[in-house]
């Protein structure tokens, strides 16, 4: 909720970080990750992301914009560039960020008439850079949850969540229950709520008498499925709609289930003045019609919501 007081490019991010998209590919085959073949096959990849211009044509809605606190003209965004669609990746250029949290970003923004300054981070980073005032919203897919609303406030715009998948050869069928990942080594974004799970339920597995689960964690999604692809895992676990799109783009892997649901939302600070009014906006866009055609371009519409909530308690199941 500051000006800038340093010139930032709002969709340029050095090279040194455009990594994830042949992280990603590296994935789909035995080869080294810097093979000539798999940056080939992550070029051909990028062009397969969807580029359907969803946002440009949306209004000013002054109705939301009044509720911005006095003087707000623009916000820094931060996000988390995991190179797995419909989170944040980069289109074939290399430069131009896009995804699902991206889209809705930019589409709040018009609604509320204000300009948004990007900014790429590391996701577990994100939420303790929103309190120290670095940043004035996330959007990477944040999960809420009852402790991280203890520290954060959210305005929620989709619903995704908890979910599994492993090699297309592998016995796992649904899990219903941590303990049949006893013994079993499990990849997953550190930082997460997934990470959190895991370790939190650990003890699922030495109070039954088993072999606890070994959590592996990685900072990009590319090198998750790296580590499942190799053998080095056995089962990943991630978002629900990150892992239905990484296993209709890649062979060899299969999605096992929706293990819980979460509400995803805006990240701010706690006590924001900000959350009404993008409260206000997201609502406006599943009023205008624009909510529904970012759900379909990503292949989310499975995520939608009625309403957006400022920071609903965790959903339960």
């Amino acid at each position: 909720m500051r000006t800038p007081t340093r010139a930032r490019n709002r969709y340029f991010v050095p090279f040194a970080l455009i990594t994830s998209a042949t992280l990603l590919l590296a994935g789909c085959g035995s080869g080294s990750d810097d093979s000539a073949d798999g940056t080939a096959q992550a070029a051909a990849e990028a062009d397969k992301i969807p580029t359907a211009d969803v946002v440009s044509a949306v209004e000013k809605n002054e109705a939301a914009a009044e509720l911005l606190p006095s003087g707000v003209r623009n916000l820094t965004l931060a996000v988390s560039v995991g190179g797995t669609p419909p989170g944040t990746t980069y289109l074939a250029d290399g430069k131009t960020l896009t995804g699902q949290d991206v889209d809705f970003a930019h589409a709040v923004a018009k609604v509320l008439g204000i300009e948004l300054t990007t900014e790429q981070a590391s996701f577990e980073a994100i939420l303790p850079a929103l309190d120290s005032g670095k940043y004035d919203v996330g959007a990477s897919n944040f999960g809420v949850t009852d402790e991280r609303r203890k520290v954060i406030d959210f305005v929620t715009y989709i619903n995704d969540g908890q979910g599994f998948a492993t090699r297309a050869d592998s016995k796992l069928t649904k899990v219903t229950d941590l303990r049949q990942l006893c013994g079993l080594n499990v990849a997953t974004a550190a930082g997460t709520t997934f990470e959190a799970t895991l370790e939190e339920n650990k003890k699922l597995c030495s109070d039954s008498g088993k072999k606890a689960y070994k959590v592996q964690t990685y900072s990009e999604q590319g090198a998750i499925w790296s580590s499942l692809q190799q053998g080095r895992s056995d089962i990943v676990m991630s978002t629900i709609n990150g892992l239905r799109y990484a296993v209709a783009h890649q062979q060899g892997v299969k999605f096992l289930n929706e293990f819980h649901r979460l509400d995803v939302g805006f990240a701010f600070k706690k006590g924001t003045k900000l959350a009404p009014a993008f409260q206000a906006a997201v609502n406006e866009l599943i009023a205008d019609g624009t909510y529904e055609k970012i759900l379909k371009k990503w292949g989310t519409t499975g995520s939608a919501i009625e309403k957006s909530q400022i920071s609903p308690p965790e959903l339960k199941n």
